[in-house]
């Protein structure tokens, strides 16, 4: 059944949920109201019944010879004045057939145990000037009638007739048919109920689910297409709006990402055209050289051998970079993110820069900072940011570096940076008009800022004072190690 359930649409799905929830509320509420009309018209015919009895005058009565006569004649019906539909007997404790003594329809009640132990228990129940008492039950009579019946002590003014008991009944036909027929409306309103409930719960689930029909829709459109540039149509502040505005973030970040992706190739094919094109020159000059077996003079070979030398250097760097660079942007796959020294890689990439730049000067003041971050990525993006300042410094020029809490300043005194320049430099592949007759991929900058930010920190760059560029970064941490795990 479940697995039935499961296999039909959300939309019927809910559809029978709404009805089968209707359902169950009309019917608890029709049972309801059929006992507590039920049990008002029991409530009316037992006070007709205690008025009846107290119209009941048993001294016109000659209990003991009717009992001795029992089944009397109809003649006493007028004495009383009662309907002729109301049962009145007399029932003894001694299981002795009930006498009749007014006239009915047909037939007598049946007396039950109940009924006789009233009759036992006569001269206990009554009290002078107390009421007689009673109980009510439901029987039937010798015609298999319903009855609803009061069976009292037979007694008038205080005087008691011993072990007898006066039954007092009437037909219960009424009361029946007001019950079925109320049954059968409550029947007939629940069943109109569940059938319009179950149409409205399939009305609330097309609309309800609209939102959603037209997200499947795009997705589909999205897995068909490749067309990421779909949007959903946002309204209101609810749950499938949310799914919306989500969906719609979402296909926008993935159109980003694949237009970063393919400005990427393009900008890496570019650069890559430049010394891929050089290279071929050369080689084919060294190549036609050797096919003619004309010589190139010495000093033109040499010249072309360090320009393949420094195309293939350059080569090898950028695609480094761009290696990096897809690494970065990937899921985070094999990466070892850990508490290390920034101090102690800080001094590695300064030792590298030394050999970069032996004829330039560096001042170091570096306090003890504890970041968490990838290692490798962190070494590579120093080296990049002081591999910048020796590019740009003069020969016999000064870098100034600086850890302290947390902030990390390296400042070159080279010809800086113009305001209109600052916006790019973190950009992929910009290189400054000064810059590009150095070696470089321009993506150096591009790693420093990834990688900064992956670490939680922020990496700016700004003209200072007197001259040169400063590049600061933020990374938070501690200047002491954390205690180590136990």
């Amino acid at each position: 059944m479940i697995r039935r359930l499961r296999a039909l649409p959300l939309r019927s799905r809910l559809a029978l949920l709404v009805a089968t929830a209707v359902a169950v509320a009309v019917a608890a509420v029709s049972t309801t109201c059929w006992f507590v009309v039920r049990g008002k018209l029991y409530d009316e015919v037992d006070a007709k019944l205690r008025t009846t009895r107290q119209s009941i005058d048993l001294r016109a009565v000659d209990v003991a010879a009717t009992l001795r006569a029992c089944p009397p004649s109809a003649s006493s019906q007028d004495e009383f004045g009662r309907p002729k539909d109301y049962y009145f007997q007399l029932v003894t404790a001694a299981g002795d057939e009930p006498c009749v003594f007014a006239a009915v329809s047909a037939g007598t009640v049946e007396v039950t145990g109940a009924d006789r132990a009233v009759a036992r228990e006569a001269d206990r129940l009554v009290r002078p000037g107390e009421p007689d008492g009673g109980t009510f039950r439901d029987g039937t009579d010798t015609e298999g009638r319903s009855v609803r019946v009061l069976t009292v002590a037979a007694a008038t003014d205080g005087a008691v007739f011993k072990d007898t008991a006066l039954m007092i009944g009437v037909p219960l036909r009424e009361t029946e048919r007001t019950l079925d027929d109320l049954a059968l409306l409550l029947l007939l309103v629940s069943g109109i109920g569940v059938i319009g409930a179950g149409a409205t719960g399939l009305w609330v689930a097309r609309t309800g689910l609209a939102p959603v029909d037209r997200l499947t829709g795009a997705v589909e459109h999205v897995a068909r297409t490749e067309d990421l540039s779909v949007r959903i149509p946002v309204e209101g502040d609810d749950e499938i709006t949310r799914l919306s505005r989500s969906f719609n973030a979402m296909t926008a970040a993935l159109a980003a990402s694949r237009d970063l992706q393919q400005q990427l190739i393009a900008d890496a094919g570019h650069e890559l055209r430049t010394p891929l094109t050089s290279l071929r020159t050369n080689i084919e000059l060294l190549a036609r050289s050797e096919e003619t077996g004309r010589a190139i003079p010495p000093d033109d070979r040499r010249a072309l051998l360090a320009s393949v030398k420094a195309q293939m250097t350059e080569l090898a760097a950028l695609i480094g970079d761009l290696q990096e660079l897809s690494r970065q942007d990937g899921p985070a796959h094999g990466r070892t993110v850990q508490v290390v020294a920034l101090h102690e890689i800080l001094d590695v990439a300064l030792e590298r820069a030394r050999l970069r730049g032996p004829e330039l000067s560096f001042t170091a003041d570096v306090r003890p900072w504890y970041v968490r971050g990838e290692q490798a990525a962190l070494e590579r993006a120093l080296v990049n940011v002081l591999d910048n300042a020796v590019k740009f410094s003069p020969p016999g020029g000064r870098v100034e570096v600086e850890l302290r809490d947390g902030t990390l300043s390296v400042r070159d005194h080279g010809p800086g940076i113009g305001a209109e320049e600052l916006p790019h430099v973190f950009e992929r592949f910009w290189r400054s008009p000064s810059a590009r007759s150095l070696p470089g991929s321009g993506l150096g900058l591009s790693i420093v800022a990834r990688t900064v930010q992956q670490a939680g920190g922020e990496v700016s760059l700004a003209p200072a004072d007197g001259g040169g560029t400063r590049a600061v970064i933020r990374l938070p941490g501690a200047p002491t190690p954390p205690p180590a795990s136990p």
